[in-house]
């Protein structure tokens, strides 16, 4: 069907062919778009300035071709902020979490972007701000605060920022007393920080020119930058490096690890000058993760063949693998995902049959309870605390119709206190809506789960639109949690549906491993179904769906657009990885080596090559009537960098039949999680909604 009468006619953007072809395996691609890649493409992340003339004039026509389709909709944009912006507690602030004398937390001003840090005596008092987002962000088109720790003493702040949405954070030192910072200024990090024991340094992960943290360095804060002192060095450009600790402030953890293996090295808090000690060598396909337990450490572990993990116990002493010993048994179908150690006991959170929970374990006893819900479909974080003696614990709770809880829970008395309910200044009657758990037969007979939400009054007769999101990939599931933007959908008519396909953890870990690799069409194929089933029961219609995803999800996008053009009225591609077989081909990029674990190494296996060649989107471009296509993207996006869409944008226009226009939308000033204030990403959102209601008829 062509929707060419709902967008104005204007002549779209034509990038020019230049002859470009690469040999592998024997196989001959030709890729007429390439010359879209920067080949300065480190330098310009630094500084766009030195973007490619040429490249940077065809961007640009491509915002001017978006904005003109799209200004009919300017007034109703306005419109859509508005009631999204009227939905935020716009001086909203957390409830500070306690750390000896102190409690920290964070908050906004009205009309203000950025986040401020602040903190206050332990049980309550005047808010002292220790870092003030607006104020940090003043003059600056992008603007990112990364980590903001605080030191044991509570003297000093370690806090990066990035202001060119690359993600090269830079690392400052504030004096919590004066507010002021030091002369410290360390460039090109991670974006957060380790102190050591005593506050007088700290630990760090520095990004080589190709963004990888390659090295984990020690910053003495009586040294010179250039006095730092290499702690260790990852030669592997396929593993991914972090530095953390541990409350008691006993140990500093260097964490290597892949999309499927892991290894952990240790440092003495009070040493920091010492050498990084082995737990265990990485083995591919073993996954571990360390946590603090006073004389032992938890170790949260896939080894044994334990699928869906289980949790070990080693001396702090010598924690090596033939120390290990069980404590929590693997249970196929429930999904251990994190654990928090205090001195009494050990939390657990978990997701079983779909859903998640939290189990508390008294280490003396061995007796265990579950911290219980019972809506069918609900959202779940655990946020710990600062202290590790304490009996209490922070979790968060919401559903599709509950706005967020932040409850304190007593894991003695098992009594939790309600701190917090998020508010809706605007207005949300939860008896309004309704959210119900649904699942579609796929075509190979598993049930993919959709999270639904819609109002009561809305007629499931086929004829409202809908909002079908989904992601499926590295194991991420999307939380069927409270969101006030999609509202502004809902209160329309809209039925908003969350697809759990294959590639998340929905299901268990299983459900992540038939979701990878050369498995990963069951990823589309679960989309797929999950919107023709929302067709048969009623909920919507082919004409009325808009597919939504971002990043691995615009990946998806970009498939279901090529398998079943005609399903979807409409298909938004937020920061879409669609060019995916050309970048696991390039090992110069900062993701590809530490990616080829989920998607397979077409450099070196002609099996992956051909694997990956039959699904990615660009190159599965074809002659096809496709719906319309909103792609949007940030210049110095180092996850999925700017020329996949744009080239995947050229060669839909150059090979689709039909008049739908398809729509290339690039931030300038942004990378990979769009406008930095919150606002501003409100502006985005609202953009994105505007085209889903134009493509249906509703704007």
């Amino acid at each position: 069907m062509s929707r060419t009468s709902i967008f104005p006619t204007r002549p779209a953007p034509v990038a020019e062919r230049r002859a470009h072809s690469d040999i592998r395996h024997g196989i001959e691609r030709s890729d007429d778009y390439a010359w879209l890649r920067a080949g300065n493409w480190q330098e310009v992340f630094k500084d766009p300035n030195t973007l490619d003339p040429a490249i940077r004039s065809h961007l640009e026509a491509e915002n001017a071709y978006q904005a003109a389709l799209m200004t009919d909709t300017s007034e109703f944009q306005k419109t859509l902020f508005a009631e999204m912006k009227g939905r935020i507690k716009e001086d909203d602030s957390s409830v500070p979490m306690k750390d000896g004398p102190f409690a920290y937390g964070t908050s906004y001003r009205l009309g203000g972007q950025h986040p401020r840090f602040f903190r206050t005596p332990r049980d309550g008092g005047e808010e002292q701000i220790l870092i003030d987002g607006d104020s940090e962000a003043e003059g600056k088109p992008y603007f990112h605060i990364g980590g903001v720790d605080h030191s044991a003493d509570h003297r000093l702040l370690l806090w990066g920022y990035d202001d060119k949405g690359s993600e090269f954070y830079t690392l400052r030192v504030r004096n919590t007393a004066d507010g002021k910072d030091l002369g410290t200024t360390i460039t090109d990090t991670g974006g957060s920080g380790q102190w050591d024991q005593d506050n007088t340094g700290f630990f760090y992960t520095r990004l080589d020119e190709n963004h990888r943290p390659s090295q984990i360095l020690y910053h003495p804060l009586s040294g010179s930058d250039a006095s730092d002192r290499l702690v260790y060095e990852e030669a592997d450009p396929g593993f991914f490096m972090s530095v953390g600790g541990t409350r008691l402030n006993d140990w500093v953890m260097v964490s290597i690890s892949d999309h499927e293996t892991s290894e952990y090295r240790l440092i003495p808090a009070g040493q920091p000058l010492s050498e990084p000690v082995l737990v265990k060598a990485r083995e591919t396909g073993v996954q571990y993760d360390l946590e603090e337990g006073g004389d032992i450490f938890f170790i949260l572990t896939n080894s044994g063949g334990a699928k869906d993990f289980r949790v070990m116990t080693a001396p702090v002493s010598d924690p090596r693998e033939e120390n290990w010993r069980e404590l929590v048994p693997h249970e196929p179908g429930r999904l251990i995902l994190s654990i928090i150690g205090f001195r009494d006991y050990l939390v657990r959170l978990e997701r079983k049959d779909g859903l998640p929970r939290i189990v508390v374990r008294d280490r003396a006893s061995g007796e265990e309870h579950v911290v219980g819900f019972e809506e069918e479909a609900y959202s779940l974080g655990l946020a710990g605390s600062y202290e590790y003696d304490t009996d209490i614990i922070r979790f968060s709770y919401s559903s599709m119709t509950t706005p967020a809880q932040v409850f304190d829970y007593d894991m003695r008395s098992r009594e939790r206190v309600l701190l917090k309910t998020q508010e809706v200044p605007s207005g949300h009657q939860a008896d309004d809506y309704v959210t119900r758990r649904l699942m579609a037969p796929a075509a190979d007979g598993e049930l993919v789960p959709i999270s639904v939400l819609y109002r009561k009054d809305t007629p499931l007769d086929g004829s409202a639109p809908c909002l079908l999101y989904g992601y499926g990939s590295y194991g991420i599931s999307i939380p069927a949690s409270f969101n006030t933007n999609c509202l502004s959908l809902v209160d329309r008519g809209f039925v908003y549906a969350i697809a759990h396909v294959r590639g998340g953890k929905d299901k268990g870990y299983a459900w992540y491993e038939a979701g990878k690799r050369d498995r990963k069409s069951n990823t589309f194929a679960d989309f797929i179904a999950a919107g023709r089933h929302l067709v048969a029961q009623g909920f919507t219609s082919h004409d009325r769906i808009v597919a939504q995803g971002g990043s691995a999800g615009g990946m998806l996008m970009g498939a279901i657009a090529n398998m079943a053009p005609a399903d979807y009225a409409g298909i938004i591609a937020e920061v879409p990885f669609v060019d995916v077989l050309n970048t696991m081909l390039d090992a110069s990029l900062p993701l590809t080596p530490p990616e080829w674990p989920e998607w397979g190494n077409p450099i070196e296996s002609e099996t992956d090559y051909r694997a990956i060649a039959a699904y990615s989107p660009y190159d599965n471009v074809e002659a096809l009537a496709y719906p319309p296509i909103l792609a949007v993207a940030g210049l110095t996006d180092p996850r999925v960098t700017y020329w996949e869409p744009a080239k995947w944008v050229a060669r839909l226009r150059e090979r689709k039949t039909g008049d739908n226009p398809v729509l290339f939308k690039i931030n300038m000033d942004a990378g990979h999680a769009g406008a930095s204030g919150r606002f501003s990403r409100l502006e985005e959102i609202a953009f994105g909604y505007a085209f889903a209601l134009k493509v249906v008829g509703k704007a």
